[in-house]
């Protein structure tokens, strides 16, 4: 691999004698892992289960290391969002992020979603999660793994931080920004970012940290806690960046991160300040296995009371009556064994026709482009409700009055998966698709066939 001269030159600066074993690991090969999906299984079910072998990666208690030479991709668990395909570094800020269940938590930059997936299977579907990217293209990522991972309290939205500061004065617990940056900590993870350093140099990055930082400090709550970091090694990123945020607001300081084996602490004379650069983090490709990050914790200081914010109104999304949700609830005796209620705090909104689960406590959020208001339940045709895959991703199999299960070697599972018919003899209406006894989505029973319901932005090429 051909690092820019400019970049070996500042690392050398750096690192001085580390510099060697640095340069080193870049020909090393690169580290793979996943995320065990803690809201659809238990720790002991995925490793008895999964059929390959995992070794644990240290900073996250849910995460494992697998070999290059396995493709946990086209295991049917993970078309049922049973584990999340993550760098192991990258799964540092979900990890170490103070997050419990019933918290407000944004995550700022989110797309395509691993940090948001992990966040909301800590918060165990209680509290809201706001998963925000600037980008619409990237948002539709977003929104397919928070769905594959079966997330119920989720809301996403395609804003730019200023517009967001405007609807969530003080209101989150917990704010998470893994911020654009150069990327120098993915060089060998992908070669191509080394096209995109030289393109988008570290001056340009820092300006947008300078602004994502300052709307983030006006969202969140006195007493909670940001959770910042990058994938660059760059201290004007890093340290330096966050000398700057704290020599502007005197109402925060630096938390402590945990020290685990590998991790390396920040330094104050690449900050030049001293605030107590130690209580952040670097994760060091020389150091560990895995990739390059930076990690900070800011607190806020002041008590620890909330904000009342509860508002029905949702841009564009409606408050439906009974009356309005009749289709619905007949599709809910027949098929499921409990109500929506029983299953998640939630009020239901309708927007164009669709039918959502709706996290309470949000305040008003007219006029912000809101992608995903909740849990997406279905369609409501004329005289019917439709389920939708997100519906069928949120809910336990035990949740549903009929069930096919497929073990994973099943022919038929794989014609499932790909979208194909089922000839299969049963009672009339709609079922849930399993592998094992996790759900998969849906399929409707018309004498002997199964119509296949699953869509086809998520179907198993092969």
């Amino acid at each position: 691999m051909k690092l820019p001269k400019s970049f070996e030159d500042r690392m050398v600066n750096l690192l001085g004698e580390e510099f060697n074993q640095f340069i080193a690991s870049f020909s090393q090969p690169r580290h793979y892992g996943l995320r065990i999906n803690t809201l659809k299984w238990s720790m002991d079910d995925a490793i008895e289960k999964i059929p390959f072998a995992l070794s644990p990666i240290e900073w996250v208690k849910e995460g494992f290391y697998y070999s290059e030479n396995e493709r946990p991709s086209k295991h049917p668990y993970y078309h049922a969002g049973l584990y999340y395909i993550q760098e192991p570094s990258a799964m540092a800020p979900g990890a170490l992020i103070p997050i419990t269940p019933g918290d407000r938590v944004l995550d700022l930059c989110a797309a395509p979603g691993g940090k948001s997936t992990q966040v909301g299977a800590r918060l165990q579907g209680k509290g809201v999660l706001v998963s925000n990217d600037i980008s619409s293209d990237r948002v539709k990522a977003l929104i397919k793994n928070i769905e594959l991972f079966g997330i119920r309290n989720a809301i996403v939205t395609n804003e730019t931080p200023q517009r967001l500061a405007q609807a969530f004065g003080q209101y989150f617990d917990k704010i998470l920004i893994d911020a654009p940056c150069s990327g120098e900590g993915m060089f060998r993870k992908n070669p191509e970012m080394i096209k995109s350093w030289e393109q988008h140099n570290v001056d340009s990055c820092v300006v947008m940290q300078e602004d994502i930082l300052e709307e983030a400090a006006k969202m969140l709550r006195p007493g909670g806690y940001i959770l910042y970091s990058t994938c660059t090694f760059a201290p004007e990123e890093n340290e330096r960046q966050m000398a700057r945020f704290l020599s502007l607001h005197s109402d925060f300081s630096l938390a402590p991160l945990p020290q685990v084996e590998g991790f390396k602490r920040g330094k104050k004379e690449w900050g030049e300040t001293e605030h107590p650069m130690e209580h952040t983090v670097r994760l060091w490709p020389h150091h560990l296995k895995g990739e390059g990050h930076y990690l900070a914790l800011l607190h806020k200081k002041g008590t620890e009371e909330r904000l009342g914010n509860n508002s029905t109104l949702t841009s564009g999304f409606k408050p439906l009556s009974e009356k309005e949700l009749v289709d619905y609830r007949a599709f809910e005796k027949e098929i499921l064994r409990r109500p929506i209620q029983e299953m998640t705090e939630a009020d239901f909104v309708e927007f164009k026709g669709h039918l959502y689960a709706k996290p309470k406590g949000l305040p008003s959020l007219h006029g912000l482009k809101v992608i995903k208001s909740g849990w997406y339940l279905g369609e409501m045709k004329k005289n019917r409700f439709e389920p939708s895959q997100a519906f069928a991703m949120g809910l336990e199999a035990a949740d549903v009055a009929e069930t096919i299960h497929f073990a994973p070697g099943d022919e038929d599972l794989v014609r499932y998966l790909k979208g194909e018919t089922i000839h299969r003899e049963g009672n009339k209406g709609w079922k849930l698709i399993c592998v094992d006894n996790y759900p998969l989505g849906w399929a409707k029973q018309v004498q002997g066939i199964l119509k296949n319901a699953y869509p086809p932005g998520w179907r198993w090429l092969t």
